[in-house]
């Protein structure tokens, strides 16, 4: 099961926040997030892990519905690396 928004809303609510300030707090982190994305700029967090932005060249691709080949324009993708701390977590270290 994958962790929403609104259960991220709601586990900061539980931490003695308002329902509205928690979802103030919460769309206010995604929206910089975002910008700092949309800037070509890294959001790194700390015992968490870093999110950047990669170009990916264009490229012949398929289109597994018909089989036919087709070249993918340039674009850029959004990567995540999760911190040392987070996968020693996630492995029980």
């Amino acid at each position: 099961m994958a962790l929403t928004k609104s259960d991220i809303v709601e586990k900061v609510h539980e931490l003695g926040f308002t329902k509205k300030k928690s979802i103030d707090t919460v769309e206010s982190l995604v929206e910089i997030i975002k910008r700092t994305l949309e800037k070509n700029e890294d959001v790194l967090i700390s015992g968490f892990g870093k999110f950047c932005i990669k170009d990916k060249k264009k490229r012949r691709g398929r289109n597994p519905a018909t089989g036919s080949d087709l070249i993918l324009r340039e674009r850029k993708v959004v990567t995540f690396k999760c911190s040392g701390k987070l996968r020693k977590k996630i492995n029980g270290e």
